[in-house]
């Protein structure tokens, strides 16, 4: 596969087209400022905003909508709506695009696309330039197929129309256009001109399954060439012409401020340039970024005390059940019917901890402040947020601003949210050269956007034949979507986000309550969205408890949920599927289990079993996972398998090692060594399995971190007894005598899949 990408640099076309984001423009100011989802969504077909776009990108002779460029020499350029961040959506994209246009991916060069919600909005999301909650895929499957098909259609009547014969009698493979009867063909370049003449039609024909040649392959990734040899230009990789490096630090306490700097020992280092200040945080200017670094560390700074020099993270948690207890409670699933006398009930409570994002590629962004003019090099989740924000800070038009996007190093979440590119454009204000401002890991981590806090209170009434009759949960947490996107919150104020996978479970069970308060954090302390979003914390807490309730009614855990669940149902499909793949209910030796979870977010069904060794001194081991997903029809199995690991790792090494905490308003982790990862040694052997289905593709980049928490809690509960409800694993409960004594207790086996 060698595929081509084209990077975002310095071309002046590119550059062109990136500033004729003004028709798009005004949609963005509209998401700034909370104003509810813009009316924008990507359409197959040319709209207005088309033309300026094209015509900043050279007026290629034949552009029908804004994901497609072929010029006059046959270059095929597909604009990607979505941003490359380590998550393959570059390559399926192009995969659907290339099946119905009728080329190769051998034969495409793929670009970023410029910052404009009218051409790129998800809708999705509400019709916002975004990459985040799974959905570039489900989002664009059919709007991208239709583009394709749009082309192809177009092209082909061009081609007919010169040989004088029926556009039926046509057909296209591998960018040429052939007419079956007499044998001729024509390329692309050929026709491009004469096809973007002609008008669009008003219907096309997509291709069924059984005829797609790409979708359904597993091809290698576009992008991996380049991230191989080194190529590939993330935004760290920019290099400005008269750049300098600035080092930041920003007070520790979030919501503290900058008092005294004493830089006297930082201005004598070589290579330092300018110490520059904003309210709470300096950044050191250096001729490169080591020289910078050792500068901050030279600075003699005082921090002045804010509102949360008393918070730590008990005060937290205690408020959150205070609230839990005493706050206004907004209903997200009401009951059927009453719950029945009598039965056994069981009640817990669960705390989940705020997390860090930590991408690898460290925050960072690049910028150039001239008089009336701003320009921007980052990779961002949100690239018409990064431009309304930059004009905002500026006091610009927004058509001033010049946005180079660039591969993200890792998103999760992380890069859908500007705060770090703001402060870097504060800074740059200051200086009259491009100003490249790094964050630190530590620094990263230190000021992240971290994943809410939760405080759950769940209970459950089992039957005479141990199935739950009513069930009752109770979620207390702070908003992402009420900062982030204020206008999508529920007419009564509910967060969506809160309550995915938690109100719409995988079980039949009338009688469940599902409830959310909101309980706001102090001033300094944002959250934001981390991978999994919602589904990652509700699908800890029911599966986890559904396990719970297995348990407490003497059931096996599969073979519990089988009995919940609708016979035929997606869900059941996958459960039954890693039992089978498992082994579920073979024995197992002493301290070893398995821990199976199963659910339904983001458009797909998934199901994971994870199998553990604890050891006595509390350490667990991961033996084995085994994963299923029922995505619907899939775009690049490749991809998807890559996708289920990687999501699965990355909450596994959440649930293990992983949690934010706080002292004296500030957060006490700062990098790897407290805020680490699975490492390749501790990973398990893998399987992942994807069952067959017609249905429309789910998303996959977040499901298998989703899945990963309760798999492993459940893992660990068959394998010593201790049942978690806290994240993340606390390896002292692990090693103490009644871990040992249940071992026996409990056993490891399952009732087995026939």
């Amino acid at each position: 596969m060698s595929a081509r990408v084209e990077h975002d640099g310095m071309d002046p076309g590119r550059r062109a087209a990136l500033k004729v984001a003004g028709s798009g423009l005004a949609v963005a100011f509209l998401w700034t400022a909370g104003m509810g989802p813009a009316v924008a969504a990507m359409n197959a077909r040319r709209q207005d905003a088309d033309a300026a776009a094209s015509a900043a990108d050279g007026n290629p002779p034949f552009a029908p909508n804004a994901f497609i460029r072929i010029d006059a020499d046959g270059k095929v350029r597909l604009v990607m709506p979505t941003v490359e961040m380590g998550q393959a959506i570059y390559t399926g994209i192009s995969m659907m695009l290339a099946e119905e246009l009728g080329v190769g991916m051998d034969q495409i060069t793929i670009e970023h696309s410029p910052p404009n919600d009218a051409l790129y909005g998800q809708a999705l999301l509400g019709g916002g330039q975004i990459t985040g909650g799974s959905t570039s895929t489900r989002g664009q499957w059919q709007v991208l197929r239709e583009a394709g098909a749009v082309a192809r259609e177009m092209l082909i009547a061009a081609a007919a129309a010169q040989w004088h014969a029926e556009p039926a009698e046509c057909s296209v493979a591998r960018g040429v256009i052939t007419h079956a009867p007499s044998g001729r063909t024509l390329g692309f370049g050929s026709v491009a001109n004469a096809a973007g003449k002609l008008p669009q039609p008003a219907n096309v024909t997509l291709k069924q399954r059984k005829d797609f040649t790409l979708i359904g392959k597993p091809l290698r990734r576009v992008d991996s060439p380049d991230k191989v040899n080194g190529a590939t230009q993330f935004g760290i990789d920019v290099n400005v012409p008269g750049m300098k490096f600035a080092a930041v630090r920003t007070s520790p306490e979030l919501a503290g401020t900058l008092g005294a700097v004493d830089d006297t020992a930082a201005r004598a280092i070589p290579g330092v340039i300018d110490i520059i200040k904003l309210d709470n945080a300096v950044a050191v200017v250096g001729s490169n970024y080591w020289i910078a670094s050792r500068g901050l560390e030279a600075l003699q700074i005082t921090w002045k005390p804010g509102v949360n020099a008393n918070l730590d993270t008990q005060g937290l948690i205690d408020a959150l059940k205070r609230s839990s207890q005493d706050g206004p409670v907004l209903v997200g699933r009401k009951p059927k019917g009453d719950a029945p006398a009598g039965g056994k009930q069981v009640d817990a409570e669960f705390i989940t901890p705020m997390l860090a994002h930590a991408p690898m590629e460290p925050l960072n962004a690049t910028v150039h402040v001239t008089p009336g003019k701003c320009e921007v090099w980052t990779g961002t989740q949100v690239p018409t947020r990064v431009v309304a924000e930059a004009a905002r800070i500026c006091g610009i038009p927004a058509d001033a601003v010049t946005l180079h996007g660039h591969y993200l190093g890792g998103g999760f979440g992380r890069r859908l949210e500007t705060d770090q590119v703001e402060q870097a454009i504060a800074f740059a204000k200051q200086v009259a050269y491009p100003l490249k401002v790094i964050w630190s890991r530590e620094e990263d981590i230190r000021h992240d956007r971290v994943r809410p806090l939760y405080f759950d209170r769940i209970s459950a009434t089992l039957d005479s034949d141990g199935k739950p009759v009513a069930w009752h949960h109770r979620i207390t947490s702070g908003t992402v979507l009420g900062r982030w996107l204020p206008g999508a919150m529920g007419k009564d104020g509910m967060d969506s986000d809160a309550i995915e996978s938690a109100a719409d479970l995988p079980y039949v069970m009338d009688n469940a309550l599902v409830e959310w308060v909101r309980h706001d954090m102090p001033p300094g302390l944002v959250v934001g969205w981390w991978r999994g979003v919602g589904p990652t914390h509700n699908l800890w807490v029911v599966e986890s408890f559904i396990d719970e309730l297995a348990h407490a009614a003497g059931k096996d855990p599969v073979a519990f949920r089988r009995a919940i669940m609708a016979p035929g149902s997606r869900p059941l499909g996958v459960l039954d599927r890693v039992a089978k793949e498992i082994g579920w209910g073979s024995p197992l030796p002493a301290r070893c289990g398995r821990g199976i979870a199963v659910g339904s977010p983001f458009g797909s069904h998934v199901c994971l079993a994870v199998e553990v060794e604890v050891t006595a001194q509390g350490v667990v081991k991961l033996r084995r996972a085994v994963a299923a997903i029922d995505n619907g029809i899939t775009i690049n199995p490749s991809s998807v398998k890559a996708q289920i690991e990687g999501g699965v790792l990355f909450g596994l090494s959440a649930a293990l090692y992983s949690g934010i905490t706080l002292e004296h308003g500030a957060i006490q982790q700062s990098n790897f060594h407290d805020y680490r990862n699975l490492r390749i040694n501790e990973t398990p052997l893998f399987e992942v399995h994807q069952v067959e289905s017609d249905e429309a593709p789910g998303g996959i980049g977040e499901v298998g971190t989703a899945i990963a928490a309760p798999a492993l809690a459940n893992a660990i509960f068959a394998a010593t007894g201790i049942r978690l409800h806290q994240m993340p694993v606390a390896r002292t409960s692990l090693a103490q005598p009644e871990a040992m004594k249940h071992v026996a207790d409990t056993g490891t086996g399952g009732e087995g899949v026939a």
